[in-house]
């Protein structure tokens, strides 16, 4: 997968994170994707709008995505760092490869997932970076809520 292709996939997972900031949420987002780069499904954080601590970004859009035969070549794509809890998901289902927008506010399970064989590209994506870092700066009680650091 190209440079180019990437940045466009992630472009998708940003779109979300802007809605769910939109919504009054945490900007994180997702989307999950064939291995040749066809949009399976995508999503966003809603914990805050739906009151409910189980709707992360990769969730909500493995969710969208609806069943698969096998996810052994699907991309998962976020805007942050996957935690334990998503990190989790990607291991039970075999997704293979994850592009992570940015793990400089949140590192969560990268280099576990790279234990475990997944391919991880961290893009440190100066967007992703900033967008996180303006919302842990404005909301840390809900960021830290969030990462279960409460």
């Amino acid at each position: 997968m190209t440079s180019d292709g990437l940045e466009t996939m992630l472009a998708v997972a940003i779109e979300e994170a802007r809605a769910g900031l939109a919504e009054g949420g945490i900007p994180i987002g997702a989307a999950l994707f064939d291995i040749e780069g066809n949009l399976l499904g995508r999503g966003h954080n809603r914990r805050i709008q739906e009151n409910d601590p189980s709707v992360h970004g990769e969730t909500d859009a493995f969710r969208k995505a609806g069943r698969q035969r096998n996810y052994r070549n699907t991309i998962m794509v976020t805007t942050l760092s996957p935690c334990w809890y998503c990190s989790g998901l990607i291991r039970q289902f075999n997704i293979r490869k994850v592009i992570v927008g940015e793990s400089v506010n949140f590192g969560g399970g990268i280099q576990w997932l790279r234990e475990c064989g997944v391919e991880v590209v961290d893009m440190q994506n100066d967007e992703c970076i900033e967008m996180l870092r303006s919302f842990i700066d404005a909301r840390p009680e809900i960021w830290n809520e969030d990462i279960g650091e409460i």
